[in-house]
């Protein structure tokens, strides 16, 4: 019987085209290699990735963690800026161990997509792969998916899942913390990577701008107001890790959502409103969006990427720290004896 279609024209019929996939990873094969640290094993394009745990960790504990960048992407694709995201989400994932005491060891990223662009993928992942090199992580593998059917032309998504590790007895759970303890703030580089949804809305639908317009009073472009790369706290916090008894990383659910998954029972906390200066993108929002104050604390992390919970013998070490790595920090309230967060 002679074909007169092949198998690859009829699956690029449907709407996959395998050889734009090995165009793919002929452009990330390079950049994953150069993210290998001294603990990864293996080769690069296994059918699994391979890390060695650390040596010089006693009695290690491994700390996982999925996520995603969320409807950030939408900006990104809107501004067909790439290589951005992808460190976003490495960070996104990094902070969220390090919120255990962990250290990040490996990384896979998962890109699904309508139809896969070479160029696309190559930003994206190289986006990753900086993040993965930025704390000598190795980006150990991933997956690119092509499903035209469940994704509209043109969009894609982005996930990731990092493997850290932390030796038992310095694992932080928020059982250290006491009341007394000291709140230390830690800027954040803009919205991260939670309240898109909000933020697009009201810069795009209701205020009718586009991604190269100047916002009034912020002068810069909403490409780089949303699009400013989710800050990492690891440098930050990794010399004075022994030092604190808890830490929060501020995502979706803002400062009450977030601190209230580091305290103990019986514990609270007061945050200090007028500790910090709320940077001006976030009034942007409250005013254009005609937000309520409340609801703002909640979506946004209002200018606080992460708070620390230190003894208050420790505030000037940890923050000499972050400061050593050109990372501002306050302090901005205290753990009461009480229940739940309150902003004052």
């Amino acid at each position: 019987m002679a074909w007169e279609i092949t198998t690859a024209d009829r699956y690029r019929e449907s709407g996959v085209d395998l050889d734009a996939a090995e165009r793919a990873k002929s452009k990330i094969g390079a950049v994953l290699a150069a993210t290998r640290s001294g603990l990864a094993r293996g080769s690069v394009g296994g059918f699994g990735g391979m890390v060695k745990l650390p040596e010089d960790v006693p009695d290690p504990v491994l700390v996982m963690s999925t996520d995603g960048v969320g409807t950030k992407l939408l900006v990104a694709i809107r501004a067909g800026r790439h290589d951005t995201v992808g460190e976003d989400l490495v960070n996104h994932c990094v902070n969220d161990i390090l919120a255990h005491g962990a250290r990040p060891v490996a990384f896979q990223d998962y890109i699904a997509t309508a139809a896969i662009d070479p160029d696309t993928v190559a930003a994206l992942v190289e986006g990753v792969a900086r993040g993965c090199r930025g704390h000598d992580m190795t980006l150990s593998g991933g997956e690119t998916a092509e499903m035209p059917d469940l994704y509209h032309a043109g969009h894609y998504d982005l996930a990731g899942t990092i493997i850290g590790v932390v030796s038992e007895a310095d694992a932080l759970h928020g059982d250290r913390v006491a009341v007394g303890d000291v709140l230390i703030g830690y800027e954040s580089s803009g919205l991260h990577t939670n309240g898109y949804s909000l933020a697009r809305r009201i810069v795009f639908e209701e205020q009718g701008l586009e991604i190269g317009d100047v916002i009034a009073g912020l002068g810069v472009t909403v490409e780089d107001a949303l699009l400013s790369i989710h800050r990492s706290y690891y440098g930050a916090l990794a010399p004075v890790l022994d030092r604190v008894h808890a830490l929060a990383h501020i995502t979706g659910g803002g400062l009450p959502g977030n601190l209230s998954r580091s305290l103990p029972p019986g514990c609270g906390a007061v945050i200090e409103s007028a500790s910090w200066s709320v940077p001006p993108l976030f009034t942007f929002l409250a005013e254009a969006g005609q937000v309520e104050r409340d609801e703002m604390f909640r979506v946004f992390n209002m200018g606080v990427g992460l708070i620390a919970i230190v003894p208050g013998g420790a505030v000037d070490a940890v923050r000499a720290a972050a400061a050593a790595v050109g990372v501002p920090t306050w302090t901005m309230g205290e753990v009461v004896e009480d229940e739940g967060v309150r902003i004052e």
